[in-house]
């Protein structure tokens, strides 16, 4: 494979991109006072198809993110089960992580510091289009400006009828974030003040106020987090929101800004990993088997002949006393 190297010619960031691997941005380096600071985590095997496809860098999980309960779900009276040998599946058979984040995308724009990909199901996909209730796509411009690294992202319906959707990212967040650091004084915050009740990592509909362990707003320490959760309940007065992995010893801090399109954050510490995972979703997982239940899933319908824009952005900088 033949990764995407893209640059900020004034401080010398860069990012590294695979678009054979679902356009996966799995290296940002920022320049920070000339102190290059490595933000995102990747198994070093990864940029040559070695490793699972959602273990490294930023996954991008469409059209819909997390999980499809049984693999099966039915929308407007037709039923659709998703095999195994076309999308991945975890221990309980549940589909996982959407269609495109180990597909090949076309590449249709690039320049020194973006380049910008698309998958669409009826080009790139055509084998797993009867798997989903109609053509859609996902474009995505990657830019590096500064010490941050933006993605715009851009979905649309070039068919006939209205098709549901969802869009997760998936950011292994490396940590800690300088030599001198250690995870005892990294620090994680998240403004989420809700959680979805969960069963076998599926949510059972209910949202409950979070649980003191799971409560990111004034921060939690990374060696004490153990998380793999759906946090919701963000701030409705505000069009944006911001995750911060700080690492207090080394005096530098990870932003993550993103738009308020993305309602729901999934917060995960791989285990036996330096890293943590703090996942901006459009909708909460199986949300499309989650319908007919009376709550609020971020399931979103594109009308025929439709796109919405959104976006996400990664910035490292020092830690304000």
């Amino acid at each position: 494979m033949t990764p995407i190297k893209i640059t900020d010619p004034e401080t010398g960031s860069t990012a590294h991109i695979l678009p054979e691997l679902g356009f996966n941005c799995y290296q940002f380096r920022a320049m920070v006072d000339d102190q290059i600071i490595d933000v995102i985590d990747a198994h070093p095997e990864f940029q040559y198809g070695e490793q699972r496809p959602s273990s490294s860098g930023i996954p991008i999980l469409f059209p819909f993110p997390n999980r499809i309960a049984n693999a099966r779900f039915q929308w407007e009276g037709v039923t659709y089960e998703l095999p195994t040998d076309k999308t991945y599946h975890d221990n309980n058979g549940n589909a996982i992580h959407g269609f495109c984040l180990d597909q090949p995308w076309r590449v249709i724009a690039q320049e020194e510091t973006f380049a910008i990909a698309q998958f669409q199901l009826s080009i790139d996909g055509k084998h797993l289009l009867k798997y989903w209730p109609g053509d859609i796509f996902i474009e995505v411009k990657y830019e590096v400006r500064g010490a941050t690294l933006r993605a715009d992202f851009r979905i649309g319906n070039p068919g006939h009828t209205s098709v549901p959707w969802g869009l997760g990212t998936h950011p292994y967040f490396k940590v800690p974030l300088s030599e001198q650091g250690s995870l005892q004084n990294c620090l994680i915050e998240a403004p989420a003040t809700e959680e979805w009740v969960l069963e076998n990592c599926l949510p059972t509909g209910e949202k409950i106020a979070i649980q003191k362990s799971h409560d990111l707003r004034e921060g939690a320490w990374l060696d004490q987090l153990k998380a793999d959760h759906v946090l919701s309940g963000l701030p409705e007065e505000t069009d944006q929101y911001e995750c911060l992995v700080m690492d207090e010893q080394g005096g530098l801090v990870i932003s993550q800004d993103y738009d308020s399109l993305f309602s729901e954050l999934v917060v995960f510490t791989p285990p036996n990993r330096n890293c943590v995972c703090l996942e901006p979703y459009t909708c909460v997982t199986n949300a499309i088997n989650m319908t007919r239940k009376d709550v609020e899933t971020g399931l979103r319908v594109l009308p025929p002949g439709s796109e919405i824009k959104t976006w996400i952005e990664i910035r490292a900088g020092k830690v304000i006393v």
